[in-house]
């Protein structure tokens, strides 16, 4: 089969492999779409700590089952179309046994510890279906919007920290596709209004308002982001700022823009090497704000995003603005990279 390889960082090579052989305690998936993010860039570039090489990336992912092992649970047969998480939590470690699976101590990955879905076949590992990790994807919901549960998934377990409530006020940091997934969440979901739109690409900012129609668009680099913030809520402030970007000073920014009582999600992570920011404890301590860190996504989460797509709740589709096939994944990832369209998926 055709696979995407990473053998280290700047080499990853698409070529044939054999295909996987199912397991007794595993399920096999044809893969029908595995849609791209900037951590797949990133890891292009520089790797990852938990990556092994050779190992097939590409964490986004829905298919169709060919195989189910004879050990595996359930009603599961060839032929249903399923989603699969990215981030495994263990199920048995302090945090899982709370039900915060999301910040699993001993968290594994679709792509990283295991091959990931940039391939014709990919093997649903015991350890996904250990946390009911796979799921159906419902009727009349397109492989390409399954696969872009798992992001959707992120973003939602982001918001359910903040606790929202309806005619919030909402900044969102980052017009790409999480960005534009916050909007819709926040909306869809939490009825907040207005949600203003951040960004200092002003094409990417055109592309994602016309999608998902922000009550204002805010280029940063054309104005001080906080003080614009300040006179669209005569000098109150928003009550929810989340940062889906990994931009220090968009972190500053939040906590400069956010109203008395405001909650904040830094969503996006800060690059590794300049993980630090400068904040107003002051601001924080009189302003009683609420900070979050929003970190991945657990199992029923993914289940939540697969039932908003479906009910309509939160569109998924017109944000999938570019279908590439698995031969050209690397146009793919310089898409994705460029910021030239919303959510990019590859359909091996």
């Amino acid at each position: 089969m055709k696979a995407l390889r990473f053998y280290a960082p700047e080499d990853v090579r698409v070529e044939d492999v054999p295909e996987p052989e199912c397991g007794p305690d595993e399920v096999k998936i044809r893969v029908r779409n595995c849609s791209t993010c900037g951590t797949d860039v990133k890891i292009l570039h520089n790797g990852h700590q938990n990556l092994t090489p050779p190992r097939i990336t590409g964490h986004e992912v829905a298919g169709e089952i060919v195989e189910v092992g004879a050990q595996v649970a359930g009603d599961w047969k060839p032929g249903d179309r399923v989603q699969v998480i990215a981030a495994v939590p263990c199920g048995d470690c302090h945090e899982c046994r709370k039900g915060w699976m999301a910040v699993c101590q001993n968290q594994t990955s679709v792509g990283y510890q295991y091959d990931g879905g940039f391939a014709e076949y990919m093997i649903v590992p015991r350890q996904v279906l250990k946390v009911d990790g796979m799921n159906r994807i419902p009727d009349g919901v397109g492989f390409d919007e399954a696969s872009a549960a798992e992001p959707l998934a992120c973003a939602i377990n982001a918001q359910e920290l903040l606790g929202i409530e309806p005619g919030d006020t909402v900044v969102v940091f980052g017009a790409g596709p999480i960005g534009c997934m916050h909007i819709r969440i926040a909306r869809g979901v939490w009825n907040c209004g207005p949600i203003y739109l951040v960004d200092v690409n002003a094409e990417r900012l055109r592309m994602s308002a016309e999608a998902v129609a922000p009550d204002g668009t805010i280029d940063a680099t054309e104005v001080d982001v906080v003080d614009k913030v300040m006179e669209l809520t005569d000098g109150r402030g928003a009550d929810v700022v989340i940062t889906a970007t990994a931009a220090n000073v968009t972190q500053e920014q939040a906590i400069a823009m956010a109203a008395r009582n405001g909650r904040i999600s830094f969503f996006g992570g800060l690059p590794k090497t300049n993980p630090t920011i400068t904040c107003d404890s002051n601001v924080v301590h009189y302003r009683q704000l609420h900070i979050h860190g929003a970190n991945g996504s657990a199992p029923e989460h993914n289940k939540r995003a697969l039932e908003y797509i479906a009910s309509g709740q939160v569109p998924v589709k017109d944000l999938i603005t570019r279908h590439i096939p698995l031969t050209d994944v690397m146009e793919a990832f310089r898409i994705v990279e460029q910021g030239e369209a919303i959510k990019v998926t590859v359909e091996p």
